[in-house]
């Protein structure tokens, strides 16, 4: 549950390519803890929106605030910094190497540190522990020693959000997590998600709707980059501009 302090607010969040308006007037506010979702289809603007949220492009107007601060013109990089984490739609794991070795790298590459090439990874005994803690926390540790091309397509998707998790992320922002992912696979998904820890926020586009219907409280449905709807799950469900525009209509 929310604890109604914002970790991420957007105010008016605008973004034109020339005379395309690919986000338009975007307010949302995510308080700490919270689970909401953006939905819609493909051209909605949802990539973008995350874009604009993590600073890969710039706005066009409006203003965004994380955890109070203006970080419109930030860099990517002072974002994360200061509590914010993304996942991508494309897988971008390292298939020879082991789920700890991908996750020892992830920490790694977070720490302020030189790293001796002679001297194996896990003689840092913290960055060890910190990966360790992180495949503990959901239930991976027991797929340390697997190559991760071996893994399911599913559980390399939840690795990659383990991944994201190395930086301790306050605010995390998903991109389409079950995309690619069989109906089984989704279900563990959505078990997954809301596995993690209930103080993180997070931000959730998602396709599928049965994950999206599962994992959040509240959706915003995007149509040609503006706000169509919002609200509580369960509204946006019985909305009919949803169902007809997104959903398929109501038998």
């Amino acid at each position: 549950m929310s604890n109604e302090q914002p970790g991420l607010e957007l105010d008016s969040v605008t973004k034109h390519f020339g005379g395309l308006h690919a986000v338009e007037d975007v307010n949302l506010r995510l308080n700490l803890g919270e689970r909401r979702g953006i939905l819609g289809p493909n051209g909605a603007g949802k990539t973008t929106l995350f874009h604009l949220i993590t600073g890969v492009l710039p706005l066009t107007s409006g203003r965004i605030r994380l955890f109070g601060q203006d970080v419109s013109g930030w860099p990517t990089h002072k974002r994360v910094a200061l509590g914010m984490a993304r996942t991508f739609q494309i897988t971008s794991l390292f298939p020879k190497l082991t789920v700890l070795e991908n996750v020892l790298l992830a920490v790694q590459g977070l720490r302020k540190m030189k790293m001796v090439m002679l001297k194996p990874l896990h003689k840092y005994k913290d960055v060890y522990e910190k990966a360790e803690k992180l495949l503990s926390d959901v239930n991976f540790w027991h797929l340390r020693d697997q190559e991760v091309r071996n893994l399911s397509h599913g559980e390399q998707r939840q690795l990659e959000i383990v991944l994201a998790l190395a930086s301790d992320p306050k605010v995390l922002l998903l991109d389409e997590p079950s995309a690619g992912l069989a109906t089984g696979e989704s279900h563990e998904m959505a078990d997954f998600l809301k596995s993690l820890d209930p103080e993180i926020a997070i931000l959730l586009i998602e396709h599928d709707l049965d994950v999206i219907f599962e994992v959040v409280s509240h959706i915003s449905v995007l149509h040609y980059g503006e706000v169509l709807a919002e609200g509580p799950s369960d509204d946006i469900r019985n909305d009919p501009r949803v169902q007809e525009i997104y959903l398929g209509k109501a038998e």
